[in-house]
């Protein structure tokens, strides 16, 4: 059934509109893949809060002019589709990556990261890198550890001189006043 030219100006232009607010986006290739796996696939993204979308290329060309994508969606070939997020970039790398490890015939062609062209290879190593959440934890702890540090120690005189107070009251060293 062929998509009417209005159908295809409405595509290109509800694109567009997400492609304004997206910081991140993954071009993605994929080849047989059965129904349930992109069902899975899609379920993993929105988890991670990003979206997916399987376009034409010359679609996803004309909805790109003017975004940070633009330089992404030139020229493409083949069966092409597009996962993007206005969030977390790191997430989005590893739900793809991950997807891919267990799936070998979807791959990567290309990618932007806040605004700014990746190849494959940095994917790749982005979906490797920690999230936000576990950086913030990390500069937390690494914020926290030397005041805790301190703390132990001051409590630690204390506690060792209610020891030996201790001690010598058990073993009777002091003398009654």
């Amino acid at each position: 059934m062929a998509v009417t030219r209005a159908k295809k100006t409405e595509q290109v232009e509800k694109l567009g509109k997400d492609l304004q607010k997206v910081s991140s986006l993954i071009v993605t290739t994929y080849n047989k893949l059965t129904v349930a796996q992109d069902y899975e696939l899609r379920k993993t993204l929105r988890s991670s809060g990003a979206r997916y979308a399987v376009v034409k290329n010359t679609l996803a060309e004309l909805a790109a002019k003017g975004t940070k994508a633009e330089g992404v969606l030139k020229d493409l070939s083949g069966v092409t589709s597009i996962a993007y997020t206005s969030g977390d970039p790191v997430a989005l790398a590893k739900a793809l990556a991950k997807y891919a490890k267990d799936n070998p015939e979807f791959t990567f062609k290309a990618g932007v990261v806040e605004g700014r062209v990746v190849s494959i290879n940095e994917i790749k190593a982005l979906a490797t890198m920690p999230s936000k959440e576990e950086i913030h934890a990390k500069l937390l702890f690494l914020i926290n550890a030397p005041a805790q540090r301190l703390v132990t120690v001051m409590n630690g005189v204390c506690r060792n001189l209610a020891v030996v107070v201790d001690q010598g009251v058990q073993q009777k060293k002091f003398k009654e006043a």
